[in-house]
């Protein structure tokens, strides 16, 4: 199951190769992982191996204790290669269902996969292309993660205001039910007041005229009186001498 993983990829590798097995295994495996050992030590590597070899990396995995590793491919490729490998990606592209906009994690591994191939194409023609292709792979792969990186730090911060916000949203209605209330009682406060300050002019208004009917009635009072006198003083002088 796992080569049949490994042969899923884009780029193209070679057969994979058995290692090593596990000490539980029988020393007729152990022969075979000898003998698969040594062809490989024996095995003369080219400068061009080397360098795809540090580019893309041997594959290694453990399948029923037995330790496989696989080399990429040093056979150069072809025009039909490259029509292959783009009749391949297609597939694949449908095949797992990627998305064709927006992020999607299927069609950014495939595409990687992909730009790996065209390296390694490219590579076996021109070692120097190849590296400098490198370069440029990993630097677009190193501004893609500070791109994911500010991403998720955007991401922590908008959630962070989220909360921020939705508590203050919680505080400020806690003050606003706070101030209704206040409102309520300084307005019954001031009903209160404005009805104490009508019954204390109505009382005002009322202390007054009579305290107006009052002094007017005095005033009539003394002017009758003052007539009274009047007329006797009148009468008394009037009167003839004796």
């Amino acid at each position: 199951l796992n080569i049949i993983m490994q042969a899923s990829s884009l780029v193209k590798y070679h057969t994979p190769i058995l290692v090593s097995v596990s000490q539980s295994k029988s020393k007729t495996t152990k022969k075979n992982g000898a003998s698969s050992t040594s062809h490989k030590a024996e095995k003369q590597t080219t400068q061009t191996e080397d360098i795809l070899n540090s580019i893309l990396p041997p594959r290694e995995w453990t399948e029923d204790g037995q330790l496989w590793v696989q080399y990429v491919s040093s056979t150069p490729a072809t025009r039909l290669d490259v029509i292959n490998l783009q009749e391949q990606l297609d597939h694949q592209l449908q095949a797992r269902q990627a998305r064709e906009t927006g992020i999607c994690p299927i069609r950014e591994e495939l595409y990687s996969q992909c730009f790996d191939e065209l390296i390694r194409q490219i590579t076996i023609n021109c070692a120097e292309r190849g590296l400098l292709l490198l370069r440029v792979r990993d630097e677009a792969r190193m501004t893609i993660s500070a791109y994911e990186t500010l991403y998720e730090s955007s991401i922590a911060y908008g959630v962070r205001k989220a909360l921020v916000a939705e508590q203050k949203k919680i505080d400020l209605d806690a003050k606003f039910k706070e101030l209704t209330l206040a409102k309520r009682d300084l307005q019954i406060q001031v009903d209160n007041l404005r009805n104490t300050i009508e019954v204390t002019l109505a009382k005002a208004v009322e202390k007054r005229e009579a305290e107006e009917k009052a002094h007017v009635e005095e005033v009539e009072r003394i002017m009758r009186t003052n007539e009274q006198l009047k007329t006797s003083l009148e009468t008394m002088l009037s009167a003839p001498k004796k």
